[in-house]
């Protein structure tokens, strides 16, 4: 029976976009199943954030009119839940940021904390690729010839996940990528 040594660990890539400086404010979300070494699926949603006032436009497009009849984090938190059930880890490209936007999401919910472990494509690029003068989502995408459409949050999430298997190419183990 296989085994996660030798398939590899089940990782979804998660990318979030929010509409304001608050955590909690994610107007979209991205993600893409790793399994047995191989991207699955991707889901995208979009989410109606806590307030009408959508501060980043002009880098992820979305406005209000485009969310203000989308379903909110909780009304979706189910499916985003089932898409990521017995996953070992979560992928993001600053993972930092990703992870602190969905522990503000839960919590404002009012939805249990989540303890899947965060591992960081960007932590991992800059061990790996120590040659780019630039280690960001776009550039290393650019480096491995991954396509991109930036800010949307599944392509986002798709390219994480891409990176994420270069990267393990490359020899970069989890352990190296890990979130603390």
């Amino acid at each position: 029976m296989p085994n996660a040594e030798t398939t590899g660990p089940v990782c979804v890539a998660i990318d979030f976009e929010t509409s304001g400086r608050e955590s909690y404010s994610a107007c979209a979300v991205g993600l893409t199943r790793i399994q047995h070494g191989q991207l699955q699926q991707t889901y995208y949603t979009l989410l109606r954030p806590p307030s009408s006032r959508v501060l980043f436009s002009d880098i992820h497009g979305l406005t209000w009119s485009d969310l203000k009849n989308a379903p909110t984090f909780a009304e979706k938190w189910d499916e985003i839940a089932a898409f990521c059930a017995g996953v070992d880890f979560f992928l993001a490209h600053n993972a930092p940021f990703d992870r602190r936007v969905l522990a503000a999401c839960l919590n404002y919910a009012e939805l249990p904390a989540c303890d899947v472990p965060f591992l960081c494509t960007l932590k991992g690029a800059r061990k790996a690729l120590r040659a780019i003068p630039s280690r960001s989502l776009d550039a290393v995408c650019r480096h491995f010839s991954i396509p991109l459409l930036h800010h949307h949050a599944a392509s986002d999430a798709k390219a994480c996940a891409e990176i994420f298997l270069r990267l393990k190419a490359l020899g970069i183990s989890e352990a190296q990528m890990l979130v603390k």
